[in-house]
């Protein structure tokens, strides 16, 4: 039984599983329905190899730690039994589960770490997840090493052994270079074949079914308003919701008339996404392949992305060719070509560059009925790419530009993966967040990362916040799962950059009542927290506010 001075622990540490495999099935669904490209194996194939990644790597983190003393205690052999009903289906106990445990040891032992995180390190769509994949190992590392309410030396060891393992792999290897784990990959692949012939993975086959379809992931939509709930559910981008709901109801229209037999309008739904990175393209292109998908006007509705790289050749002869082969991947969907502009050269004659745009704009035209092109890059350089090209020009005229994100609007990102992932937010840690996104975006230049920016300083937090716990003997669930104001932490400010939050500090932050819209500017430490409107007195969620300094502390 687990020790009264961890009542959730075992709870926690269920569905803690239960989303480790929701990671890795969703993700293989991901891949398996809208990056076939990417993967060598079937679709049902992939998503299989991925169920059975997650059922070795929970293994191997329960094993790693438990054996780092050398004891089995009575709250570990409990984990034990949750750990194997959740892989096989059912309870295991006394020496049944003892030959179980005994023997998955012995298996897992032979698997590399990096064999059992490698698609979300080799397959790019897949990276977006890696905050969460930190998350869901370090939080079962921290279960199991404290187990017993305590932890030991030797657990406390092998818990930073295991986060230096999961910051290794996943940051400092190129994406789509040889590595030096090719041969470490080979033997990992072979131990997880004998993990299945000998049965630690085994579960029934009913329940593979059922896990296999868990996420629901498909590459279109049941219906037009699923796909337009996820365009809704977008942290700002509202003039991009707003022309693509136009641009949604226009083809509604048509459809109607011609339903009606009455003659529509040919056009183009080509189009040109312009904004600085990480403002949100590549997502809203997906969701307008799974409108398109949605109202019959694509087949498939999948998305394809490129770049120069996977359209141009090095050799003479060979561009053609390969802009076709990934326009036929793209086809009944949408082909997504970032960095647009690249394809010309601004100096010289780019002879290559200009065989892929050609062949780009004959089948962009002949496969108009079967395939969405979007060209994104920067704005001023996607102008130019545009106006150097009648061809360009004339079927590329819709154009969608791509705003930053304000600061409230990147703090709400950074919420949002909080929530995703479970963490809370300590007082504190949101007026901290709000002022340092303030600097950043007033310091912003058109590299900013945006979305992508707001990701990393969260994963960055994760790390922190880890380290921070790693040697905290007693540990509660509300540690386990909340940042602190200490783990946020700007590389990109100058190291004498003060961020004083606290109440008494220069900084409030205006909140809008819902109902009346009056303004407030309140505390840092009301944050998160409900208040009470002073105009209309409705009680509403302080939850993030515009950062303004104010002529003193006493305001």
């Amino acid at each position: 039984m687990p020790t009264p001075d961890v009542p959730n622990q075992p709870s926690l540490f269920t569905r803690t599983l239960d989303e480790c495999r929701e990671l890795y099935v969703s993700s293989g669904n991901l891949c398996a329905h809208e990056y076939p490209h990417l993967i060598a194996k079937k679709g049902d194939d992939f998503v299989q190899l991925m169920d059975d990644l997650h059922r070795a790597l929970v293994l191997k983190v329960y094993f790693n730690v438990c054996e780092a003393d050398r004891k089995w205690t009575e709250a570990e052999q409990f984990m034990a039994e949750v750990l194997f009903e959740h892989l096989w289906g059912k309870r295991l106990t006394g020496d049944n589960l003892r030959d179980a445990s005994r023997k998955a040891a012995e298996d897992v032992a032979k698997l590399k770490w990096y064999s059992l995180i490698r698609p979300f390190d080799r397959i790019v769509p897949l990276r977006d997840r890696i905050g969460t994949l930190e998350t869901l190992v370090m939080r079962l590392a921290n279960l199991v090493a404290r187990a017993d309410g305590k932890l030991g030396d030797k657990e406390a060891g092998i818990v930073k052994s295991i986060q230096a393992e999961l910051q290794h792999h996943l940051r400092q290897i190129p994406i789509d270079e040889p590595t030096q784990h090719d041969e470490a990959n080979a033997a990992s692949a072979q131990a997880i074949e004998k993990l299945k012939v000998a049965g630690t993975l085994r579960v029934p086959s009913a329940a593979t079914s059922k896990e296999s379809k868990s996420d629901g992931t498909r590459s279109v939509p049941a219906t037009l308003a699923e796909a337009l709930a996820e365009l809704d559910a977008l942290i700002g981008l509202d003039r991009i919701k707003h022309e693509v709901r136009t641009l949604t109801n226009y083809l509604m229209l048509q459809k109607r008339r011609g339903e009606a037999g009455l003659p529509d309008t040919d056009m183009s739904l080509h189009m040109v996404f312009t904004g600085n990175p990480g403002t949100g393209k590549t997502t809203v292109a997906r969701i307008l392949g799974k409108i398109f998908g949605a109202m019959g006007i694509l087949d498939k509705g999948h998305l394809v992305e490129t770049d120069r790289s996977g359209l141009v050749a090095e050799y003479m002869g060979q561009t053609g060719p390969k802009t076709h082969a990934k326009i036929n991947e793209a086809l009944d969907g949408v082909l997504f070509i970032d960095e647009a502009y690249s394809l010309v050269f601004q100096e010289g004659q780019d002879v290559y560059g200009g065989e892929a745009i050609q062949t780009l704009l004959k089948r962009a035209e002949d496969d108009r009925a079967r395939l969405v092109v979007v060209l994104a890059g920067y704005p001023c350089e996607m102008d130019a790419l545009i106006n150097s090209n009648p061809g360009l020009s004339s079927r590329f005229n819709r154009v969608l530009h791509f705003d930053d994100y304000s600061p409230v609007e990147l703090a709400r990102i950074f919420g949002w993966l909080c929530e995703r992932n479970h963490y809370t937010l300590a007082t504190g840690t949101r007026p901290k967040l709000l002022v340092g996104l303030a600097e950043l975006h007033r310091r912003r230049d058109r590299h900013f990362g945006n979305g992508r920016a707001v990701r990393n300083l969260f994963e960055h937090a994760i790390r922190r916040m880890a380290n921070r716990i790693a040697d905290i003997r007693e540990l509660s669930q509300n540690q386990l799962m909340q940042l602190d104001a200490a783990d946020i932490e700007f590389d990109g400010l100058p190291s004498d950059h003060k961020l004083d939050t606290s109440d008494d500090g220069p900084w409030r932050f205006q909140v809008a009542c819902p109902g009346c819209k009056h303004p407030t500017k309140a505390r840092g430490s009301y944050l998160g927290r409900k208040v009470r409107c002073p105009r209309c007195e409705h009680d509403f969620l302080a939850e993030w506010g515009e950062p303004v300094q104010s002529a003193s502390p006493a305001e």
